[in-house]
């Protein structure tokens, strides 16, 4: 644990375990259809590479939240009361700014928990967040959202939000399991946001996750190199294309 004035971060990965990722691996590229976790795509260079993408023409999904959120975080906050904001997936916390102001308007905003894979970039962000909200208390909890949340700290009424289409990258078994996880966590008052990825046009949509920059590619393929050092596998990523279909 990191603890610094209004800055407390938690850290609940230990060091990788090869013989369970191969488990875990072998698993998903067993079922069908075939999958890898997602949650290794967050490694600090996967994550700098998410930020870019969220950057690019092509890639509508960030945007199109970023502006939904502008027209309803006022009634959010005004309905939720919430003086304690979580945040699963967090990120670089880009669109949770807009949260953020709306409980600083309201003289509410008192606690930021951004819980990530990437210990860089929870970091990176609480360090942002305290200097950009005066009297703001960040607790980061660098982790495995499907496994560690247990450890969202205990704090006063909480707005727990869930963001950018990221619960379609479980499956549907996955999913439900952890939303119930999610509701165990919460306390009588609390409050969820789940932000979900509607079907639109398949050209647009592929575009998204196939931008003219490469960056999807990269990003996609950096979860290969990844998991070649986590397992100490002898494979070159440079073999593998990168293919977005819906």
């Amino acid at each position: 644990m990191l603890k610094q004035s209004n800055i407390t971060i938690d850290v609940h990965l230990a060091n990788q375990d090869p013989d369970a990722v191969k488990d875990e691996l072998r698993s998903g590229l067993l079922s069908k259809p075939r999958r890898l976790p997602t949650k290794y795509f967050y490694d600090d260079h996967g994550s700098a590479l998410f930020e870019q993408i969220c950057e690019v023409p092509e890639y509508y999904p960030t945007r199109t939240e970023h502006q939904l959120l502008k027209t309803v975080a006022d009634d959010v906050v005004a309905r939720t009361c919430a003086e304690e904001l979580v945040e699963l997936g967090s990120g670089a916390a880009t669109k949770t700014r807009v949260l953020l102001d709306a409980m600083a308007r309201t003289n509410r905003l008192r606690f930021y928990v951004p819980f990530d894979f990437s210990e860089g970039i929870v970091r990176r962000v609480a360090q942002e967040l305290v200097e950009e909200y005066e009297g703001l208390h960040v607790h980061g909890v660098v982790g495995d959202f499907l496994a560690h949340l247990e450890h969202i700290p205990q704090g006063g009424r909480r707005l727990v939000v869930f963001l950018g289409g990221t619960i379609g990258n479980l499956g549907p078994e996955a999913a439900p399991a952890f939303l119930s996880s999610v509701a165990q966590e919460m306390d009588p008052g609390d409050f969820f946001l789940l932000g979900v990825q509607l079907i639109t046009d398949v050209e647009r949509l592929e575009a998204a996750y196939n931008d003219s920059a490469g960056l999807s590619a990269a990003f996609n393929k950096n979860i290969l190199s990844v998991l070649k050092v986590v397992i100490g596998a002898e494979f070159d990523p440079d073999t593998f294309d990168h293919v977005a279909r819906f």
